[in-house]
């Protein structure tokens, strides 16, 4: 590390940036014409780069916000794009980088940060934690069939390409309120653009009309397999919606597609009830269950005292955060909210622990007994359940 230095990137030094990191992946540099859409997704002043001299490390970050359990909006910063130079690996580059962004954010006063995980175990140590987890199914169309009593749903709108992109923005910012969700600014919707641009099927986009306007929308491509039998296979590359007859209704459509096989959901909450909607539940199967997005409390304080608690006794929980030291301390938490106090400690834990436990995604007994929190009163584990939990899975919904 002795030489390293950490600073913004200029615009001019972001495509070099991006090679850096693709080269991580084990990916080749964008071509001229990618790079002119990828271009996009960078926000200005939003990337960093390590320097020893040469460009060794790269992170970017964008801004936005994230909802909470009771629907508050923070700030937040989605990281994406992090990546080492693989002769300067295991060298404290990456915590460098780490370190100056999570200070940046703090001195901005950004809540949260989060980012997508190519490996587990990289940023626990840095205070993110596992907030959730989603999951893929595949739906058999022929012989899937709606149960009676499904809601009929609204008007499905199939929309050009063009009108797509003016169209889901707002759509998104009305409907996205459930917990762990980002807002999307206008980078990330250019970015995806970009990752549309490079489908190998066009992506087509229906938006549902409920009584009160656009609550819902399915971005999906149609590709076809070419092994015999020939399989033709939905995918869905977007779909969010804001009430259950705008689900029923976009499921609708997407099962009465001609010349369409299976449908894949990838990347969906865990308690999306599919198989509630389907007469049998066992022509959807779920293939994949894997990490949703992890999340770092950059302020504790503010992000404790802005979610709401269920009804329990209060609990007083000790954080340690050695990276942002402003963090640490003794929280009270009650049905009420959450502040600071003196009181002596029930439950302690590190940074990430806290973060995995916030949008209720672990439980607090559970983690517990996996020794990720210190029990110094076991009778605080369910009241500390019963704080932290909340409605529905969180889910983030969005990837950069």
């Amino acid at each position: 590390m002795n030489g390293t230095t950490v600073r913004t990137l200029r615009t001019d030094e972001h495509r070099a940036a991006s090679s850096l990191f693709r080269g991580a992946l084990h990916l080749p540099p964008n071509t001229d014409a990618e790079w002119a859409g990828a271009a996009l997704a960078y926000q200005p002043g939003g990337a960093i780069g390590a320097f020893d001299p040469d460009l060794i490390g790269t992170s970017r970050s964008f801004d936005a916000e994230l909802t909470v359990p009771g629907g508050a909006r923070l700030p937040a910063a989605g990281i994406s794009g992090v990546g080492v130079r693989p002769d300067r690996t295991r060298r404290g580059v990456l915590r460098a980088m780490m370190t100056a962004q999570l200070e940046d954010f703090a001195a901005r006063g950004v809540a949260f940060a989060c980012l997508g995980a190519s490996e587990a175990g990289i940023y626990g140590r840095f205070g993110f934690g596992l907030a959730g987890r989603r999951r893929t199914y595949e739906v058999d169309r022929h012989r899937a069939r709606l149960t009676p009593g499904v809601p009929a749903g609204g008007r499905v709108e199939l929309l050009d390409a063009g009108d797509a992109t003016g169209v889901l923005p707002a759509v998104y910012d009305r409907i996205a309120h459930r917990p762990g969700m980002m807002t999307r600014p206008d980078v990330v919707w250019r970015l995806y653009e970009d990752l549309a641009r490079r489908e190998p099927a066009p992506v087509k986009t229906v938006v549902h009309h409920g009584p009160d306007g656009p609550d819902g929308y399915a971005c999906y491509t149609v590709t076809t397999e070419q092994e015999r039998p020939k399989t033709r296979t939905l995918k869905l590359t977007d779909l969010v919606t804001g009430t259950p007859d705008a689900f029923a209704g976009l499921w609708r459509f997407l099962l009465g597609a001609d010349l369409v096989d299976r449908i894949v959901a990838g990347s969906r909450p865990l308690d999306e009830p599919i198989e509630l909607i389907l007469a049998d539940h066992r022509v959807s199967q779920v293939t994949l269950i894997e990490d949703d997005h992890w999340v770092r409390l950059v302020d504790v304080p503010e992000a404790l005292a802005a979610r709401e608690y269920g009804a329990a006794r209060p609990v007083v929980v000790a954080v340690d955060d050695p990276l942002l030291p402003a963090n640490t301390g003794p929280y009270r938490i009650t049905s009420d909210g959450a502040v600071r106090t003196d009181e002596p400690a029930a439950l302690r834990c590190d940074a990430a622990t806290l973060a995995m436990a916030y949008l209720g995604g672990w439980r607090l007994s559970a983690l517990a007994g996996a020794g990720r929190v210190e029990v110094r009163d076991p009778a605080a584990l369910p009241d500390a359940d019963a704080l932290f939990a909340t409605r529905r899975p969180s889910w983030a919904g969005s990837y950069f």
